[in-house]
């Protein structure tokens, strides 16, 4: 069988497929519909951007795309991944912080708050270092600060089992991608059904998501895009330039910070989302009972509470 084409995840819903010109490559981007969308420009509203993690595409933010209100929300397909562009090079922190930067632009806004789990939560931290201006706020999912993820893997058991296996199999080239991809992404399921709970894998919603997800990353390339960003995240601990980033993140963030983390996430502990609290003390952090490492897709309810009061706070009236 020829492998599936990019058009595949171009799912209908209550949403419309943007393609959006940024940082020199192409993105798609999906927005929610919005029911007073004729009376009050998409530009005039609070533009919060939801970015994917490690293996998924834009779908993953299916339940926040319904159920946020009164902003303007897209979802993006990370460089790499479903039908965005999948250049060889960019998997790094400055690149991905710059792609962010430009999709704010390029969808006609000067700053936005930011939303992201695990590798798109890196992303929502490097974008708010890097480019300060174009982020009101940031709201993460299972991704503690950097510098605290990596302190906390280095020097506790616990997280560097969970973590490092995983990251270090990946770096051998070729037989990564070919692991991902095999059986129609056997494998990718696998690492999913590892890190969430039971309770969420029983649910329609968590099949209906494992068919779409194993679709597209056998989209071609999109394997090998997902593994360089844990490639460099690992590669890059050994060069000057992973150096320099690891220290621009050490600067304190001043915008508003949610962090939500499900207390049943075995793949990141509560040791580095206690030891971001060093970077952001006026943050605001959130535990989510009986969620994995997924937990948008597995208490989508409770995170959407969280992030309609968490806009709310950083927009006022204007988000509802």
């Amino acid at each position: 069988m020829p492998p599936p084409d990019p058009s595949i995840v171009r799912i209908d819903g209550p949403w419309r497929h943007l393609e959006v010109h940024a940082n020199g490559i192409r993105f798609h981007v999906v927005e929610a519909e919005s029911p007073d969308a004729a009376t009050v420009p998409m530009t005039e509203r609070p533009l919060v951007i939801l970015l994917h993690g490690f293996g998924s595409f834009w779908w993953s933010w299916r339940h926040q795309l319904r159920g946020l209100s009164g902003a303007r929300v897209v979802a993006v397909d990370l460089r790499g991944y479903g039908g965005s562009d999948k250049p060889p090079r960019g998997y790094d922190g400055w690149t991905l912080a710059g792609d962010t930067a430009g999709l704010v632009r390029a969808l006609g806004h000067q700053s936005a708050t930011l939303v992201g789990h695990a590798d798109g939560g890196l992303v929502c931290w490097a974008t708010s270092v890097l480019h300060p201006r174009v982020v009101r706020a940031i709201a993460v999912v299972s991704s503690p600060h950097p510098a605290a993820l990596r302190t906390s893997t280095t020097r506790r058991r616990d997280q560097g089992r969970a973590l490092l296996p995983s990251l270090l199999r990946y770096q051998v080239p070729m037989w990564p991608e070919r692991a991902l991809t095999r059986h129609d992404g056997a494998a990718l399921e696998h690492l999913v059904r590892a890190r969430s709970s039971t309770a969420w894998q029983a649910t329609e919603d968590f099949a209906e998501t494992m068919e779409h997800l194993r679709k597209a990353i056998q989209i071609p390339s999109a394997a090998h895009s997902a593994l360089e960003y844990q490639r460099w995240a690992v590669r890059s601990q050994l060069r000057g330039e992973g150096r320099r980033f690891m220290r621009l993140m050490k600067r304190p963030l001043v915008v508003p910070m949610l962090h939500l983390r499900g207390d049943s996430d075995s793949y990141v502990l509560a040791d580095p989302v206690n030891r971001t609290q060093h970077f952001t003390p006026h943050g605001r952090y959130v535990s989510l009972r009986g969620a994995g490492h997924y937990g948008h897709e597995e208490a989508p309810a409770d995170v959407n509470a969280q992030l309609t009061r968490f806009l709310g706070q950083v927009y006022g009236r204007q988000v509802s």
